[in-house]
């Protein structure tokens, strides 16, 4: 069974111990801490606010901060002057809307994120729509700064909503409620962040500690988009209440079953009976009874039903809110006529959970089927596909054997081309030889038969001249003689021997044309 239990306190928490709650004060409830009370002196130039933290299905820590005023013009307001005196590098952040999640707060920080030791999540008591956010910096200088920058500034250009900040003079935790029993494990926790498990350390990071009691590192927190509590997924955000479109108030609501427009019922100011003259739209559902009423016939709609018996169709008594407090101008049933009407009930919900099974297996068995048939659809897709690629990788090995068959006749047929070419070119060639060696060899034949014809007609005159020289006349001639002139006498025999063959050369021309007997010639 959850517990509750409530304890009445009253503790500062300083700017060296933080903003998380003495818990050993709170449980133990001593009365000395109470006292501290009396002691502590609040300054006219202070203003309380009180706050709440922690999950109200848990625990709830309640106390107040005093912070300063601000007494200052919206134009000095960033001046150092109008800073106050005795402040403290703690600063508390009012009014942040429910829709801004804690890493858009960081995000809105900006580099200010780095100086800061602790921030701590709080509600302000009446404001639903929003929270507030204590701040302790490492330095007063890091504080003044985060004032002097974000004081007064838009937390988006697509927003009204601007940065309210005061300097806090102090925090006191004032009373606990436990509303469940604390887990074992939750007494023993270590200071760890439960995004990294590492531990929580000041000096190293910040620490934020959620509306719900949850401390994490601001830069693990940052990343966390949603509004919600990462451990224990508590939003701080309630649902909105319906309320009068024009009025704004709360109570007999009636909306529009066309359009969905909230207006209050005749006993406030009649905003649902307005729309309804300016729109048309007769229909209304009363949302506290959930009966719908119609303009146009000034009644409430009837609801039929189909009876159990005979199976026609009567009409069903509208809900009347004070029934079980013993309204009887509603026109309440008998017992037989309710039972009757709780069995056609029972019944009409056993068909229509019949009906609704026997369709659902319906639609079961239509999407498994449909599940088989993509599975055969898929696998006749992919033995498709694996027969086009295999063909498609045939193909591309034919087209390469193709193309390289084309590639070497090609080459071939420019090689026979060379080939022929150079064939005529060499055969005109070798009869172009032949014709220069024929003509060599009859140039030859016809010099060797000149030459024969000189050494002919060269013998014929050496013969007499030999003759002439062995006759024993001129040997006898010779021995007479000395040797230098008988060189003489044969030096002017070849003379007159070489005249003769130019004379020869003279008279028939060339050696062909002399008479083949060289007497002739010696003769002459």
């Amino acid at each position: 069974m959850p517990t509750t239990s409530t304890t009445a306190l009253d503790v500062p928490a300083t700017s060296d111990e933080g903003f998380r709650a003495p818990k050993s004060s709170l449980a133990s409830g001593d009365p000395s801490v109470s006292s501290s009370t009396s002691s502590s002196s609040i300054s006219g130039s202070t203003q309380a606010f009180h706050f709440s933290s922690g999950n109200p299905r848990i625990e709830e820590i309640r106390g107040v901060v005093h912070l300063f005023r601000d007494d200052s013009s919206s134009s000095s307001s960033t001046s150092s002057s109008a800073l106050p005196v005795e402040r403290k590098p703690l600063v508390c952040v009012l009014g942040v809307p429910n829709h801004m999640t804690y890493a858009d707060f960081c995000q809105f920080c900006g580099s200010f994120i780095h100086e800061i030791l602790e921030m701590r999540v709080v509600r302000g008591d009446g404001m639903e729509d929003s929270y507030s956010i204590l701040i302790r910096f490492r330095s007063q200088d890091s504080a003044d700064n985060f004032y002097k920058h974000l004081n007064e500034k838009r937390y988006s250009s697509l927003e009204a909503e601007v940065c309210h900040l005061l300097f806090m003079v102090d925090v006191q935790y004032t009373a606990s409620i436990e509303h469940a029993q604390a887990s074992p494990a939750s007494s023993t926790e270590q200071p760890t962040c439960p995004v990294c498990l590492d531990r929580l350390d000041q000096e190293t990071s910040g620490i934020l500690t959620t509306i719900c009691n949850h401390s994490f590192h601001c830069s693990c927190i940052s990343k966390w988009s949603d509004s919600s509590c990462p451990v224990c997924r508590y939003c701080q955000q309630q649902p909105e209440k319906s309320v009068c479109f024009i009025c704004q108030t709360s109570e007999n609501l009636w909306i529009c079953v066309i359009c969905g427009f909230v207006g209050c019922g005749r006993y406030k100011e009649g905003h649902a009976i307005v729309h309804w003259k300016d729109t048309q739209h007769c229909y209304s559902l009363e949302l506290e009874t959930q009966r719908v009423w119609d303009y146009a016939g000034d009644n409430y709609v009837h609801r039929l039903i189909q009876s159990k018996t005979d199976g026609k169709l009567v009409e069903l008594n509208s809900y009347c809110a004070h029934a079980n407090d013993g309204c009887m101008s509603c026109g309440g049933l008998d017992a037989a006529t309710s039972e009757a009407l709780l069995n056609s009930r029972v019944e009409l919900i056993v068909n229509e959970y019949n009906e609704l099974l026997t369709g659902q297996l319906e639609n079961q068995k239509l999407y498994f089927e449909s599940l088989l048939l993509e599975v055969k659809e898929e696998t006749e897709r992919e033995i498709s596909r694996a027969i086009e690629k295999t063909i498609n990788q045939k193909l591309q090995k034919l087209q390469a054997k193709l193309d390289k068959c084309i590639k070497e006749k090609k080459f071939l047929d420019d090689l026979n081309e060379n080939l022929l070419k150079n064939q005529e070119i060499w055969k005109t060639k070798i009869h172009e030889m032949e014709e220069r060696e024929k003509k060599t060899v009859e140039a030859k034949d016809y010099k060797i038969q000149d030459l024969e014809a000189q050494v002919m007609h060269v013998f014929y005159l050496s013969i007499p001249l030999s003759f002439l020289l062995t006759s024993p006349d001129i040997k006898l001639v010779k021995s007479g003689l000395n040797g230098l002139i008988w060189y003489d006498i044969v030096n002017h025999i070849e003379l007159i021997v070489l005249l003769m063959l130019l004379s020869a050369w003279r008279t028939y021309g060339t050696p062909r044309n002399w008479p083949a007997d060289g007497a002739a010639i010696s003769n002459k």
